[in-house]
């Protein structure tokens, strides 16, 4: 359940030599182990650049005299002299190869013997200008952000996002692991930031991959960026990774190793998710009336995101049918919004399973409160566990957002438990997300939100579902509403940062900011779904007892 995303994954035609990253360490122990701000021993960090995350602006250092040009800094601006005439590079010099121009036009050729224009604009060779020309080159020439290096320089479109490197660890990274994982890391440890709007930064740079898919350098050009690597300070030993970093141990999708990879992102603090979530704690996509942007209850406040989980509630109970004295079953139900809803609003007689505890514990506790023991029933237990009541099995089931951590293995046995658990025309309604070709989400949902978690397309969730024996019987796609539900999240995430901060720590605070950017942009381009699937257990003549319309809903 709750959002999982393909974050670093923006167009599967992408041209890239570069593989998921060589010989990934493995380190003991099967969670994170630990949360908060660590002082980290970062090789090279005598040049960080100040911390610009308060708007402190990076204050301009003395001139840097660097071979023959120097470099004048005055008001953030860099004047430069030219090198003299005999040091332009001639033909066959690696200069004379065509690089991104992140210093301006290049200028006409000069005659033998007369004064060059001092007003002509050269190659950047700052710390930022280089590393802007790498980009460019892997880029066809255009560099889709300004780069702020360790060093104070910069470089790159005035008007684009600042990513801010910290420190030279976060490009050490990317030599060991050049990729998502690479980047994931830098950012979770500080070594990297985004100034501004990390999703417009984010959006920015796939645009750029989907409409230039980067090539990366061939033979001789990779030996040209190994000097520049050397020259920078970059090549280092693999830097560790983060301690936030999960790692988990036992057979993939056993019931102890699913309990440890839920307990990693859903145990990490009940008052986490009550600061983030609506007042539901509702972990999963809401259904709202209409756009946000053009509803006027969003612009007076009177309908939010708590208003659009209701919404959601609500939509599920009708499509399961739901009346007073039925028994509903919720596997994987979080917090409890759908058992709590469901009997409080409906008169059913709800069960809820979970295996996090934190989850279980929170139940429990609003159970009490709101005089609903004899309603309302949550056990700590694994789906597969579940047993058929003496009463029956249950006349309707609803799982949302808990498939994805079934696994593609045992996916089969959480359509036949669904079927077994549900009677002869009872309904059965799954919310689940899709992903066409990245199952696992990517490598930083992978190792920093869901470990272990796989998601399929949507014909293939509702196939698996149909095959013990469930009918196929309505699909509504949602997925522009999670676009909506996860920039209430971020917002939220945003006005009570140091809330969040103060539960989980910096580090754990970044990985939500980067997941929910990065979420929200799947949904909105349309490279992840979210659907909900209703099926049917007929009864033994083939009858359904469905609605003949949606409207009977």
């Amino acid at each position: 359940m709750g959002l999982l995303s393909s974050v670093g994954r923006p167009s599967d035609r992408t041209r890239s030599g570069a593989s998921e990253g060589p010989g990934d360490e493995e380190r003991p122990g099967a969670r994170r182990t630990g949360r908060g701000t660590r002082a980290r021993a970062l090789l090279g960090d005598a040049d960080v650049v100040p911390s610009s995350c308060a708007g402190r602006p990076v204050t301009p250092g003395p001139s840097i005299t660097r071979g023959r040009a120097t470099t004048e800094r005055s008001g953030g601006n860099d004047t430069k002299l030219p090198p003299p005439v005999h040091a332009r590079p001639g033909r066959g010099h690696p200069a004379a190869r065509p690089t991104a121009n992140t210093a301006g036009p290049v200028p006409p050729p000069t005659t033998p013997g007369a004064p060059v224009p001092t007003s002509v604009p050269r190659r950047d060779r700052t710390v930022a200008g280089t590393l802007a020309g790498l980009v460019g080159e892997v880029f066809g020439g255009t560099v889709p952000v300004r780069i702020r290096a360790w060093d104070g320089s910069e470089a790159g479109p005035a008007d684009a996002p600042v990513v801010v490197l910290r420190s030279r660890t976060a490009l050490r990274r990317l030599l060991w692991d050049p990729n998502e994982l690479g980047l994931a890391r830098a950012y979770v440890a500080g070594e990297i930031d985004v100034e501004g709007d990390l999703s417009v930064g984010l959006s920015r740079v796939w645009s750029l991959v989907r409409a230039r898919p980067p090539v990366l350098p061939g033979r001789r050009d990779q030996l040209r960026w190994a000097g520049t690597a050397l020259r920078l300070g970059i090549v280092g030993p693999r830097p560790p990774a983060p301690p936030e970093e999960a790692v988990l141990d036992g057979e993939k999708h056993s019931t102890g190793r699913d309990s440890e990879a839920i307990s990693y992102h859903y145990d990490q603090s009940n008052a986490l998710y009550a600061t983030l979530l609506d007042e539901h704690m509702a972990y999963s996509c809401a259904y709202y009336r209409q756009d946000p942007a053009t509803d006027p209850g969003a612009a007076d406040g009177s309908y939010g995101v708590t208003e659009a989980q209701r919404d959601k509630l609500e939509l599920v109970c009708r499509k399961l049918g739901l009346e007073p004295g039925m028994r509903l079953l919720d596997v994987g139900c979080g917090w409890g919004s759908m058992i709590l809803y469901a009997a409080e609003h409906h008169g059913v007689h709800a069960t809820g399973v979970t295996i996090s505890a934190q989850q279980r514990d929170h139940i429990e506790k609003l159970v009490a409160e709101r005089g609903l023991a004899d309603r309302v029933t949550v056990r700590l237990q694994d789906y597969r566990d579940v047993p058929v009541p003496v009463e029956g099995p249950y006349d309707a089931i609803s799982s949302i957002e808990m498939s994805e951590h079934v696994g593609q293995e045992q996916y089969p046995v959480y359509a036949a438990t669904l079927y077994r658990l549900v009677r002869p025309g009872g309904r059965v309604l799954v919310q689940a997300m899709s992903h066409p070709s990245a199952p696992g989400g990517g490598a930083f949902i992978e190792r920093y939100v869901a470990p272990d978690m796989h998601m399929r397309p949507t014909w293939g969730t509702a196939a698996m579902l149909a095959r013990p024996g469930l009918e196929l019987r309505d699909v509504e796609s949602i997925r522009e509403h999670y676009v909506w539900t996860v920039r209430a999240w971020a917002d939220t995430l945003e006005r009570r940062w140091d809330d969040v901060v103060a539960e989980i720590g910096v580090a754990g605070a970044r990985i939500w900011r980067l997941y929910l950017a990065g979420g929200g942009l799947t949904f909105a381009e349309n490279r992840m779904g979210v659907d909900q699937l209703l099926f049917v257990r007929p009864l033994p003549d083939g009858r359904s007892g469905m609605p003949a319309t949606r409207r009977g809903w």
